[in-house]
């Protein structure tokens, strides 16, 4: 099931420019931006708190307590706490983990993760440390179960002897995904994959890159939908659509979660964000409203017929 959402990642060809000109339109003529360094620059948003002021490599630690685990992690060694700040520090003057103030930064970044925790888990429910001690214990899909080649998209072409199996933070699947996404973060992903799996600062990059981007014009972004960017439309609103963790979810992975009830899917990304904030010091108490996804109508259903 993980990898079904993936698909709908071809939507996003003719947003991710938009998006950016969008980011871009929102500084004003004559607003403050400030230049706090490396990590963020020439924004209002760096006026803000940066990550690495209220996210310490130890706190990473203790999020990721299990990746490294010398007999159930997969990917031991390759996920760091530098890997994160590196990649974050390209988004921050757009407002990832910089928007609305110190807490709301440490909830986006709670938030964030607690999707990549979640997608990369090997975590269950008698685990050592319990089951959300155990994100970024993968880097790449296991024994993957098909080939995830699309003959059929002209534009991102299969490459021969190339494999598109899952790989990444937020994993990405099929040959179409990788050229989309390879596009946004500038890398030759639909030549080279096996970037995502063997550089853990683009692995972060791809996956910041992913929340950061509507899927289609006029739609929200998973940031959007978080931080409040987002106003929900009359139509919007019937369908259940409000802002909140609940909506991140609905942005990326549609009616494959949401719109199924109290899933345990669902539940799982939910629990991995609540002890994110948890182990934070911001308290799980300040989830915010909206939590979960459960009659939630997809922003983009899926196909009856794309075989997800």
């Amino acid at each position: 099931m993980r990898t079904r959402w993936a698909a709908l990642l071809l939507l996003l060809a003719a947003s991710a420019s938009a998006a950016a000109a969008a980011a871009g339109r929102k500084e004003k003529a004559g607003e403050k931006v400030c230049d706090k360094g490396w990590e963020c620059s020439g924004s209002r948003f760096c006026c803000n708190e940066t990550i690495s002021d209220y996210f310490k490599a130890y706190q990473f630690e203790e999020l990721f307590a299990k990746r490294n685990d010398p007999h159930l992690a997969h990917a031991a060694g390759f996920w760091d706490y530098q890997a994160f700040i590196t990649a974050a520090a390209l988004f921050e003057p757009r407002g990832f983990g910089t928007t609305g103030g110190k807490e709301m930064g440490m909830r986006e970044v709670a938030a964030f993760l607690g999707h990549v925790g979640a997608k990369t888990s090997c975590g269950y429910t008698e685990a050592p440390g319990g089951e959300t001690a155990w994100g970024l214990c993968y880097n790449h899909e296991l024994s993957p179960s098909r080939s995830y080649c699309d003959d059929s998209n002209e534009l991102y072409p299969c490459v021969e002897g190339v494999e598109y199996y899952g790989r990444g933070a937020l994993p990405v699947y099929w040959n179409y995904n990788y050229g989309i996404v390879g596009k946004g973060i500038k890398q030759d992903l639909l030549n080279h994959p096996e970037l995502l799996e063997q550089n853990a600062t683009l692995a972060f990059e791809a996956a910041i890159w992913r929340w950061m981007t509507p899927m289609k014009r006029k739609q929200p972004s998973a940031h959007d939908v978080f931080v409040g960017n987002w106003k929900p439309t009359k139509n919007d609103t019937l369908s259940n659509g409000h802002p909140g963790f609940g909506a991140t979810m609905n942005v990326l992975y549609g009616d494959l979660i949401c719109g199924k009830g109290f899933i345990d899917t669902m539940n799982f990304i939910i629990s991995h964000y609540q002890h994110y904030l948890d182990l934070m010091g911001v308290g799980r108490e300040h989830s915010g409203d909206n939590l979960d996804c459960a009659e939630q109508v997809a922003f983009n259903p899926s196909s009856k017929d794309s075989g997800l």
